[in-house]
């Protein structure tokens, strides 16, 4: 894991500690080994891991460092991006992962183990279910979401989660300039109000990579978000 740790450095100016590093290296392994038999992700080269997976779901502290951190959702964390990376290098972080696919969610239960995080819990349930859930709704600091869905229905996953003077943040390819501005109408209605839209350049990555960031100013509406799937299909 010597090139992340310079990676990590370049892009954020932080140093991975030794304990840091083995946990990189394990997540690695267990993500090629589970991949084989459980297909979790089309990235499968540790290059890529290091880069696509690890050194991304990183890019969110461009934002996120310097902000309160107490507690931090992933929405749709697949194999565990952005959540898992950010929790290795902020261990602090009380974290919960939503992922509702059942073969996603043992393997992030496994990582959880394999690794000893504490102040990590894993919730197999829609988006949709959760944030209509007192313990859950508007009490977190940050909700974050990679490859979920396009902006206008991903923040109606998210912005329900946040506490008021918290954030939403999106990571987003090449299009989310444009997803930002379709999104707009949804953001004001959720509570949000777009605050950055921060370009990311990632050693060895030719495609443009953007991190669109939401503050939460005032309380999503009740009715938010409508019922499994609706989000998608109609977005606001």
């Amino acid at each position: 894991m010597e090139s992340l740790a310079l990676e990590v450095h370049d892009l954020l100016g932080i140093d991975l500690s030794p304990s840091q590093r083995e946990a990189f290296a394990c997540y690695q392994d267990e993500l090629i080994h589970w991949n084989a038999r459980h297909n979790l992700t089309a990235i499968r080269s540790p290059e890529e891991i290091r880069i696509k997976h690890f050194l991304d779901s990183l890019s969110c502290l461009l934002v996120m460092l310097g902000t309160p951190m107490g507690a931090v959702i992933d929405v749709g964390s697949g194999a565990g991006f952005p959540g898992i990376p950010l929790k290795v290098l902020c261990p602090s972080i009380k974290l919960v992962l939503v992922e509702s696919i059942g073969k996603k969610a043992d393997f992030l239960r496994h990582m959880v183990r394999e690794l000893n995080l504490e102040g990590v819990e894993v919730c197999q349930d829609r988006a949709e279910n959760l944030a209509k859930q007192p313990a859950h709704r508007e009490q977190y600091d940050w909700a974050v979401a990679r490859a979920v869905a396009r902006t206008p229905a991903l923040m109606e996953y998210l912005l329900p989660f946040v506490r008021v003077g918290g954030s939403a943040l999106a990571l987003k390819g090449e299009s989310g300039p444009a997803e930002a501005q379709q999104a707009e109408k949804a953001i004001q209605l959720l509570g949000g109000r777009l605050t950055q839209i921060l370009p990311v350049a990632l050693s060895g990555v030719t495609e443009e990579r953007f991190l669109v960031m939401v503050k939460k100013i005032a309380a999503t509406p009740e009715n938010y978000p409508r019922r499994v799937g609706i989000p998608t299909k109609r977005p606001l």
